[in-house]
């Protein structure tokens, strides 16, 4: 078939870094890509006649190509289509190839820019799934439970939780790869003396393994990834599940590539749950995202704000380097979006108060338990929200505009960690990837005890709204954190400070569970 092609804006990939290109990818592979299509989230329910028109025309085009259309979702505007990678290639000039890296083991990829046929020029504004390689990474690193790690009774003390379980509430958690053990949840909750709560394990594009013979069925680097992630996962459910037990709790597993992203969040949309907790995350500039996968990504969280889903965000545990090293400042997405909450972290330091957290050299490091700081900053990419206008922080990065600031919040983050269960046994861990699902269970915590009036609210713009007395919601139903590190990570050698009031380190500070739901 020869017709003209056009250049798909903001769809260039360079090569990745640490991979080899081996070979091209075999003509008869199946390849399943979602196509995005122009325009923001519709209200649900409500699908624009134009949307019909642009998902009929795009439609029709892909099966021209021999490409199935498997799935339409008008509201976030998403088309599923499958095909070989012959198809593909015919239909995007993907060139694809199977590729190589060491982290990764061998993956379809592809380099340079798409081109879509012509006539799609204006409607279709992203293809993703062509290429597999990994834009999501977890963000890992004295209470009562094992080895002085805190449990949640601790938690609840700490941060001063309302009353209730969760009861009617939908808590949503995404997952890029990794395992799903129920024995381990249930053996967590017999050790914490908490309820075993309903969790619904939702595969997008994933499968889990259940189980730890499972895991061990899988290829030599599959396991290696799902093992490893394995620990981080039951750390989001367990600390959901144990501050919520009745909430209604689902887990997103999904490929960890572009296309994952763009599914899950499609899903979420869908359900609308009160929060959806995120571990994962990139840099923000990271060259593997690419253009339209950050603006696609971004217009779906903004429909899940606009639909009242608070998107709990991990802000990095690699401190302003966000494991970057060119010297400069960067921030994590999706954490900089400006319709997520940015969680940020904290630690108890050796006289018991509870700082910023900065464990040397400020990032992640192999072989050091415990090291990394806060991620957070300003945007390169998304400009500060009207919400946000009065925060006086500037970027470290000269030239640099006036963008987003992150975090907006902070929790426990760093030692002595959080007290959970895998493989059947005790295992202490900790991250913003712990901060951001406490987060998210508080706020359906809170939302179940609000009037029906105020619930399902997207809680960010709340916090930098002043009440009758002048103060910021942040500032009231937060507790400032003011000491601590900065959030260097050395290199680069650059960090935002922590000070009193609004940081770019802990954000409005760690939350007062009550003076929350008082405040809303």
């Amino acid at each position: 078939m020869s017709e003209q092609h056009v250049a798909l804006a903001g769809s260039t990939r360079p090569a990745k870094a640490d991979a080899t290109r081996l070979r091209d990818a075999d003509a008869h592979d199946p390849v399943t890509v979602t196509v995005t299509l122009r325009g923001k989230v519709a209200p649900a329910g409500q699908v624009p006649e134009g949307r019909l028109q642009d998902a009929a025309k795009t439609k029709a085009v892909l099966e021209r190509y021999g490409l199935t259309v498997d799935e339409e979702r008008l509201e976030p505007g998403s088309i599923v289509a499958s095909g070989s990678a012959a198809a593909m290639n015919a239909a995007f000039k993907a060139d694809l190839g199977i590729y190589h890296s060491a982290e990764q083991g061998e993956f379809r990829g592809r380099e340079g820019e798409l081109k879509i046929p012509a006539e799609l020029e204006g409607i279709v504004t992203g293809v993703f799934g062509l290429d597999q390689r990994q834009v999501a990474r977890r963000l890992v690193a004295g209470g009562s439970g094992f080895q002085g790690s805190f449990t949640p009774e601790d938690l609840e003390l700490l941060y001063n939780f309302p009353t209730g379980d969760g009861a009617g509430q939908k808590i949503a958690i995404a997952e890029f790869g990794g395992c799903y053990f129920d024995d381990d949840l249930r053996a967590f909750c017999a050790a914490q003396n908490r309820p075993v709560p309903r969790v619904e394990v939702v595969p997008v594009d994933f499968d889990p393994p259940r189980s730890l013979q499972e895991a061990r069925q899988l290829p030599p680097a599959e396991q290696k990834f799902a093992l490893e992630a394995a620990g981080e996962v039951m750390m989001d459910v367990q600390i959901v599940a144990a501050l919520c037990p009745a909430a209604e709790i689902s887990v997103y597993f999904a490929d960890f590539d572009q296309r994952g992203w763009i599914e899950v969040l499609d899903r979420v949309i869908a359900q609308q749950p009160v929060t959806l907790s995120v571990s994962w995350g990139l840099a923000e500039d990271d060259p593997n995202w690419s253009g339209t996968a950050l603006d696609q990504i971004n217009k779906r969280l903004e429909g899940a704000a606009d639909r009242g889903t608070t998107v709990c965000v991990s802000s990095g545990d690699d401190g302003a380097g966000d494991q970057v090293m060119d010297g400069r400042a960067h921030v994590d997405f999706p954490s900089s979006s400006p319709f997520v909450l940015s969680v940020g972290g904290t630690m108890i330091d050796a006289s018991g108060t509870e700082v910023s957290w900065w464990v040397a050299p400020g990032r992640r490091v192999r072989g050091k338990p415990g090291s990394g700081s806060s991620g957070g900053g300003v945007s390169t990419k998304f400009e500060r929200p009207d919400y946000q206008q009065q925060i006086n922080v500037d970027s470290l990065n000269p030239g640099a505009f006036k963008g987003r600031v992150v975090p907006d919040v902070s929790a426990l983050a760093g030692p002595p960690f959080y007290d959970l269960t895998l493989f059947g046994a005790p295992e202490p861990n900790g991250g913003t990837s712990a901060s951001a699902p406490l987060w998210a269970a508080l706020y359906a915590r809170v939302n179940a005890l609000l009037p029906q009036q105020k619930q399902q609210r997207f809680l960010t713009p709340l916090l930098y709204r002043s009440g009758n007395n002048g103060v910021p919601l942040g500032q009231a139903a937060c507790r400032d954190i003011a000491e601590g590190h900065d959030n260097a990570s050395h290199p680069p050698a650059v960090g935002y400070p922590v000070k009193p009031g609004y940081d770019a380190v802990t954000g409005w500070g760690v939350p007062d569970g009550t003076a929350l739901e008082k405040g809303l």
